[in-house]
């Protein structure tokens, strides 16, 4: 994503204040307390994370709303990481974070995780397919050819309690709305379907719990779509959430998903997911009924993210 243009205008507000606008709204949308033997994982493409100039108080409001998950896989953290570090500051002492190199759009992504509810075990790194499997991602009426993953997708296995689970951090090509990028997003999509079909088949995966969660640049959420159809290809399901609010601010996209094992960790599924709609709460005299929405959405995209968090709750 390229950099959001800073706004001109200034705009001010209290940290508290927007603080418990958070909270209340976090109340509206359902989102449970953290508690032992729940996991509650979320996803948050953080719009250009260490490269638009957020504020102090800006990473505040960001750390206040990673703060009330267990993980949290972020997307769009780019090579310039201090302001990740910063959020990571303000987390509990128990939070650590764990990041990839940057790679395309000079982007990494990162997980911050509470150490006390999730030990990090030996497995991390990518998925990888060698050249020579490349010839293997291939989908019905595309013609295009698999040439590896412009962002690789970065994963890592953690145990909580008696269960391993391997996340897995997605934030898949773009490009444009043009056939031939809807073909190349199609194929990076069932690529991750194809690496967790292997998984779910080798007698040799570390674990057979797997989350695959992040950007998949999906339009939308249902039969049809060409990424949805590329994802669910292979057995990955992705369960409805409660909020049903899509998780770009500027569209109605479905951008953001969170996909599971039917035959494993959808057991784990408590049927609790929610998109996080940060904008219905945050700023009110910025909105202003509505009549601002366009400086609204300039001010949020820029100092926090044109994405919302989407989230779920696993029992382990």
């Amino acid at each position: 994503m390229p950099v959001f243009p800073q706004p001109k205008f200034s705009f001010d507000y209290d940290v508290a204040v927007e603080t418990a606008h958070l909270r209340d709204h976090k109340r509206v949308r359902g989102i449970p307390r953290r508690q032992s033997g729940k996991l509650l994982a979320a996803t948050w493409n953080i719009a250009n994370l260490g490269a638009q100039h957020r504020r102090d108080p800006d990473r505040a409001l960001i750390a206040e709303i990673i703060s009330w998950f267990d993980i949290v896989a972020v997307q769009e953290c780019r090579e310039d990481f201090a302001d990740l570090f910063d959020i990571h500051a303000r987390l509990p002492k128990s939070f650590k974070v764990l990041m990839s190199d940057a790679s395309g759009n000079n982007e990494r992504m990162a997980f911050l995780y509470d150490s006390k509810k999730l030990t990090l075990l030996e497995e991390v790194g990518e998925i990888a397919f060698p050249p020579s499997r490349f010839s293997s991602i291939k989908l019905p009426g595309v013609d295009a050819q698999f040439n590896g993953f412009d962002r690789t997708p970065y994963l890592a296995a953690f145990l909580m309690g008696n269960t391993s689970m391997m996340f897995v951090n997605v934030h898949l090509y773009y490009g444009d709305e043009t056939p031939a990028s809807i073909a190349r997003r199609s194929l990076e999509t069932f690529a991750v379907a194809k690496w967790a079909d292997l998984r779910k088949k080798s007698t040799l995966s570390f674990t057979r719990e797997l989350v695959a969660m992040g950007d998949f640049n999906m339009p939308k959420c249902e039969v049809g779509d060409p990424i949805y159809n590329a994802l669910t290809k292979l057995g990955l399901e992705l369960p409805e959430h409660s909020t049903q609010i899509a998780s770009s601010i500027s569209s109605d996209a479905n951008y953001d998903q969170i996909a599971f094992l039917p035959q494993t960790t959808k057991d784990h599924f408590t049927g609790k997911k929610g998109v996080f709609d940060f904008d219905a709460a945050l700023f009110p005299a910025l909105w202003n009924d509505g009549t601002n929405a366009k400086d609204f959405k300039a001010y949020l995209r820029y100092y926090l993210s044109d994405h919302r968090p989407m989230w779920v709750q696993l029992a382990y």
